[in-house]
């Protein structure tokens, strides 16, 4: 039986499957921005080529993943995943700067193919951190908050909701930051809104998946949680007690 909560109740102690997707929503973020980030594909439409970075294909899954911690365990509880994810950033900036400037041993030839693959520019760095922060934590309140409207029910309407309006944040965010002045306006623009089209287009494609999970979780956990009495803030750091 689901208990209806809000997170003035709530507690990662009492949940058994928290860690797990928070695990699951770092692991993605990180290897999209890694794998995905440094590459640009090409697919043939109607003998049209459409150009996209990889990345898009996968790291709008760490947003369905943020939406299903927000729905299946609070904003407290995507707050924590949000910072971790945003410090697992960091140090992956940070740890690819130092390995790249690191000199490379005598008769290692890798040294090229490394940077060209970790070698990131501090300026898309810096942009892919703050749109991420920013998008996630929108995302997350626009979610809990159509959550209480709605009062529980259309999930759909909050998690593609909310993924337009985040999406829309990250982007606005990133594209700028990363690439005005080196990119012409109108291409900025472009590929803002193309690329804000696609990440939520894949939002609607996996909502059926986000149902099932979402449905699982909550059964296995017991719960469904309402950010009724909750603080929004970012940065608060009052930790809500356990069920």
């Amino acid at each position: 039986m689901t208990e209806r909560i809000d997170t003035s109740r709530t507690g990662q102690g009492g949940f058994r499957h928290f860690d797990m997707v928070m695990a699951a929503f770092v692991a993605i973020l990180l290897l999209s921005n890694v794998i995905g980030a440094g590459k640009v594909a090409a697919i043939d439409i109607a003998g049209t080529p459409f150009v996209f970075g990889a990345g898009i294909l996968f790291f709008p899954v760490s947003y369905v993943l943020g939406d299903v911690l927000t729905e299946v365990y609070g904003y407290a509880q995507a707050r924590r995943a949000i910072w971790v994810g945003f410090a697992a950033l960091l140090f992956m900036a940070f740890m690819a700067a130092a390995v790249v400037a690191m000199p490379p041993a005598a008769g290692w030839t890798g040294q090229g193919a490394y940077e060209s693959v970790f070698g990131q520019v501090p300026r898309i760095v810096f942009a892919s951190i703050v749109a991420f922060w920013a998008g996630e934590f929108v995302n997350a309140y626009v979610l809990a908050r159509m959550k209480l409207w709605t009062g529980g029910k259309a999930l759909w309407t909050r998690t593609i909701g909310s993924t337009v309006v985040g999406q829309a944040v990250d982007s606005a965010i990133f594209y700028p930051l990363a690439f005005l002045g080196v990119w012409s306006t109108g291409q900025v623009l472009t590929v803002l809104a193309t690329n804000w089209a696609l990440k939520v287009g894949w939002e609607v494609v996996l909502t059926p998946l986000t149902y099932g999970v979402v449905g699982w979780l909550k059964r296995r956990e017991g719960v469904d949680v309402f950010d009724a009495d909750t603080d929004f803030s970012p940065f608060a750091s009052r930790k809500p007690r356990d069920v």
